[in-house]
């Protein structure tokens, strides 16, 4: 599947710090420490509708961990999936009469689109679910070698019981686990289960949804195994960051780091698992479920696309918060006062700002505190003519802001 285009970065002078992020696995704050290139993986979206300021706010996050790591010296590989086969994909399609594939391929064009205008850093691998059947067959083969699966109606289930990792990600109770999985697309519930959080690996052929042939029969796969063998395929096991939104610690994360485990035999999966907060909207988690959401497709027809950058980046990373109106309106006018400041001819000394911006952003993506410093930077005058030229590219390189 075709990446989208990716932005000319700037160089700046010297080289920024070690990042530090918070691995949601082991609680804390902690250095990435990628040996060589650094590899990350973010879980792309379900293509059953446009990208909302939830979905920015997440990939706008994991593009900031791209953008540090290359300060920093390391060369990034970056893996994304597109869950282009999912049952909202295909309720969707069903519901708006729309063949599944073209629903998916033009919700996937819109995303590069909305990326670009973001100017989001672009995956190496772009990896559509429906592009990886074999590879997703061949290791829940694996799993199956290893006694990790059974069948129910021909389908195939992962046994938790096969996991002595299960709940290191999270660190949720069963309890918190059983009412999640019910709520995230899991069936806790279904009959023939050998316990009610085993997940679903391969869906046997149902009449009317699409699906391959297998050594399982014919079928699609279920949740959580795409991303487990997209990661494995791209980047191997014990990859650096495995990157999603706070909905996806659990289940997702979860079973996929014990799938991980399991089919290699090596943990961790990641070793880090970062993730971005929820953006919300009249009281509720933006999602398209609720449908209660803003689109930043329609959102950038009216609005400069670094103002709506700028409003995501006011917030940081791991933070809940509420979209307003008042908000965009405030990047907007944040944006017209730094394009003034790096329009004069002169100002205060731009180094400064360089180290301040870095080592916020290295400190587990402040970006809120790096905006401060490029804030400060503008309301003062100065008499260095380089300054403004290298804030120029201090706003552009690391917080993806083209002035």
């Amino acid at each position: 599947m075709r990446s989208w285009s990716a932005p000319n970065v700037p160089r700046l002078p010297g080289s920024g710090p070690v990042l530090r992020l918070h691995d949601t696995a082991a609680r804390e704050v902690r250095e990435t420490a990628p040996s060589g290139e650094a590899r990350l993986y973010v879980c792309g979206i379900t293509p059953y509708d446009a990208t909302h300021l939830g979905h920015a706010n997440t990939y706008l996050a994991f593009d900031l961990v791209n953008r540090v790591w290359r300060d920093a010296g390391h060369d990034v590989h970056y893996t994304q999936n597109a869950t282009d086969v999912d049952d909202p994909l295909l309720e969707r399609a069903e519901a708006t009469g729309t063949d599944w594939r073209s629903l998916g391929e033009r919700e996937i064009e819109l995303f590069r689109s909305d990326m670009e205008a973001l100017r989001i850093l672009p995956p190496r691998e772009y990896v559509g679910v429906t592009e990886t059947i074999g590879e997703i067959a061949e290791l829940i083969t694996r799993l199956a070698e290893r006694g990790a699966t059974y069948e129910i109606d021909g389908d195939v289930y992962f046994s938790v019981a096969s996991a002595p990792k299960f709940g290191a990600v999270s660190g949720y109770s069963e309890e918190t686990m059983l009412e999640l999985f019910g709520e995230r697309g899991g069936d806790p519930g279904r009959e023939g289960k050998r316990h009610p959080l085993d997940w679903l690996l391969w869906r046997a052929e149902r009449p009317g949804e699409p699906s391959w042939e297998s050594p399982f029969g014919r079928g699609r796969p279920g949740w959580h195994i795409e991303c487990t063998a997209i990661a494995l395929r791209n980047l191997g096991s014990g990859f650096d960051v495995a990157g999603g939104g706070s909905d996806l610690i659990f289940p997702h994360h979860e079973m996929g780091a014990c799938e991980g485990h399991v089919a290699t035999g090596e943990w961790p999966f990641a070793r880090a698992y970062v993730h971005a907060g929820m953006v919300g909207l009249d009281g509720e988690k933006m999602s398209k479920s609720k449908g209660n959401l803003v689109f930043v497709s329609r959102l950038r027809q009216t609005t400069d696309p670094m103002a709506v950058r700028l409003a995501l980046l006011a917030h940081h990373y791991r933070a809940d918060w509420e979209w307003t109106p008042d908000q965009l309106a405030a990047a907007e006018e944040r944006l017209a006062r730094w394009r003034a400041a790096v329009a004069r001819p002169a100002g205060p000394a731009g180094a400064p700002v360089l180290a301040a911006v870095r080592e916020r952003l290295a400190d587990d993506l402040d970006a809120p505190g790096a905006l401060a410093a490029i804030d400060a930077w503008a309301a003062e005058e100065g008499d260095d003519a380089s300054a403004p030229a290298l804030v120029r590219d201090v706003a552009d390189a690391l917080l993806g802001v083209a002035l």
